[in-house]
This record gives C-alpha cells, sequence and structure tokens, in this order.
C-alpha cells in the first residue's frame, strides 16, 4: 500500500530516536544551517536575508529536495525507516512554520492547525511556540550525511539533465555505467543504489573496470566520476557532441571565473584563507570535469 503523511502522528518516532536514512540527517543538518543564519540576520535586522534564507532553504532543500528523496523510504519496505521519514517532514515543517511565522503570520498558523496534532503537539495557536534556534535541531552539523546527499543530488541532476538535453522520457528506464572515481565513489554507490534505482529510474547499474572498453554514452561528471548512459537505442550521437560542446562551454565559464577571483590579489591577500582554499578547490573540480567531459567528446 502506497504510503502518505495522512497517517503521521508523534508515534512514527519515538522521544531520542535517532533518524534512520542519510536524507534525515542531511535535511536536519540543512535546517540547523538554516536556523543559525536565521539567527544572525535577526541580531543585525537583515530582515529580507532572513526572508531568503527560510524561502531557500523551504523550496530549494525541503521541497525541491527531501521530499522526493523521502518517496524511496516511504514506498519501502522498511517500517522503520518509513515511519522515521514521516516523523521527520512533519517536523521540519513545524519547525519551519514556527520561524517563518512573523513574516506571514496567517499563512503559517492555518498549515500549522493541521500540522501540530500529526506531532501530538498540544496548544491553541503558533504563536504559543518558542521561535527555534539552532541547538533545538539535534543535527550536530551531519558533515558526512551532507557529503552523502549532496553527492547523491549530483548524480541524480546529472542523470536529470541528459535525460532533459537529449529528450528521453524521464519514466523511460535506463542503464546506468559508473567509471573513474574513488573509495568514496564507490561506497556511495553502493550506499544509495536503491534510491538511484528508484529516483533515476535505472534498470541496471554496473561499474565499469579499467580494462573496460566504454560504450558510446551520454555522460556527466561529479568529480572524478564519470556517469554514463549508454547511448544504444536511446539518443542521437551527434546531439550528445552538441550536448557535451555546450556543458563544455558552461564549465570553461565557471573556470573562467575562479581563475578571475585567484588572479584578483585583492581577493587572495583580504580573504579568509578558507575561502581561498575553498576556491581553488572550486577550480580544480571545475577543470577535472572539464577534462572527463573532454576526454568522453574525443571518443564520441
Amino acid at each position: 500500500m502506497r504510503r502518505g503523511l495522512c497517517c503521521s502522528t508523534a508515534r512514527d518516532r519515538g522521544p531520542g530516536q535517532a533518524p534512520q536514512t542519510e536524507a534525515e540527517r542531511w535535511i536536519l543538518a540543512r535546517l540547523q544551517q538554516t536556523l543559525g543564519e536565521v539567527e544572525q540576520h535577526f541580531a543585525s535586522y537583515r530582515f529580507d536575508l532572513l526572508a531568503q534564507a527560510l524561502y531557500e532553504f523551504v523550496w530549494n532543500e525541503y521541497c525541491d529536495w527531501f521530499l522526493e528523496l523521502s518517496k524511496p523510504a516511504l514506498n519501502g519496505d522498511d517500517e522503520l525507516a518509513a515511519a522515521s521519514t514521516r516523523h521527520t517532514l512533519l517536523a521540519v515543517l513545524e519547525t519551519v512554520l514556527r520561524a517563518l511565522h512573523p513574516i506571514i503570520p496567517f499563512i503559517t498558523e492555518e498549515i500549522w492547525q493541521s500540522v501540530a496534532p500529526r506531532l501530538g503537539i498540544e496548544g491553541t495557536t503558533v504563536m504559543q511556540r518558542p521561535y527555534p534556534q539552532p541547538g533545538d535541531v539535534a543535527a550536530d552539523n551531519d558533515a558526512q550525511a551532507v557529503a552523502d546527499i549532496e553527492w547523491l543530488k549530483a548524480v541524480l541532476t546529472g542523470l536529470r539533465r541528459i535525460r532533459a538535453e537529449m529528450n528521453i522520457s524521464p519514466g523511460k528506464p535506463i542503464a546506468l555505467l559508473l567509471a573513474g572515481g574513488g573509495t568514496d565513489d564507490r561506497r556511495r554507490a553502493e550506499q544509495f543504489a536503491a534510491q538511484l534505482a528508484f529516483l533515476g529510474r535505472l534498470d541496471s547499474q554496473q561499474w565499469l573496470g579499467e580494462g573496460d572498453v566504454e560504450p558510446a554514452a551520454a555522460v556527466t561528471a561529479v568529480g572524478a566520476l564519470r556517469v554514463l548512459i549508454p547511448l544504444a537505442g536511446l539518443i542521437d550521437v551527434e546531439a550528445e557532441k552538441a550536448r557535451l560542446a555546450r556543458e563544455l562551454g558552461r564549465i570553461e565559464g565557471e573556470i573562467r571565473k575562479c581563475e578571475g577571483k585567484l588572479g584578483n590579489q585583492r581577493f587572495v591577500a583580504n580573504a579568509p584563507a578558507e575561502v581561498v582554499e575553498q576556491e581553488r578547490q572550486r577550480l580544480a573540480d571545475w577543470q577535472r570535469q572539464h577534462a572527463t567531459l573532454r576526454d568522453q567528446a574525443a571518443r564520441l
């Protein structure tokens, strides 16, 4: 039976019970980070930035990704993971409603009246609830979960970009080939195999060995990892060449931006050391992706 949010209650996950999925740990870490930004913006009276931070979290993280990443657990056979995911979906929503209440009071009050009973929260109005603080979220800045889910998002985004640009139906099952990458890529590919199959509409997943001949394929790069969709019976090779040319152009633009920043002596001298190092890392990542796609274009 297809599960939904309608049956979510506070009993889905007991007090103090840890989230069961990486997606939950990721969204809680992102919520904790967002509430930290909100706290800073309140202190500096930048209510515009406060509203923007909450908007981006709700739209880009909660609605765009967490709802999607919740589907494998909600539709799977692991009842504990499904119950925990339902609880997290509602708990994060209730927290965000409290954070947004000073900005959009009537809308948040109306929604909160439906959400609170499902979490077992007593009270007649959201105004009686405490304003959320970063310390209220037991996420402990789970850097590992964040990095793992960002990897999953990057792979899925690459697959969907190829589908869109090559006009492959979103519902058509496709084969996935993985090449290159490192230990973390292999661990994550195994860890998220079920999520990739479900969300990416995959009918197979396979790693290519060093001696294996790569077939003509549409490719996207996630760091040193190459994500390939074999073209046979799917797309036009000439169209894929054109797509790669556009993608290479986009990456070359990003490389120029990074080189421009790092070539600016004022930026290098005045920016915090970690910001400069982050920019250098971004440049290295873009250059690695450019080399990967250039090689793929040459093979086609």
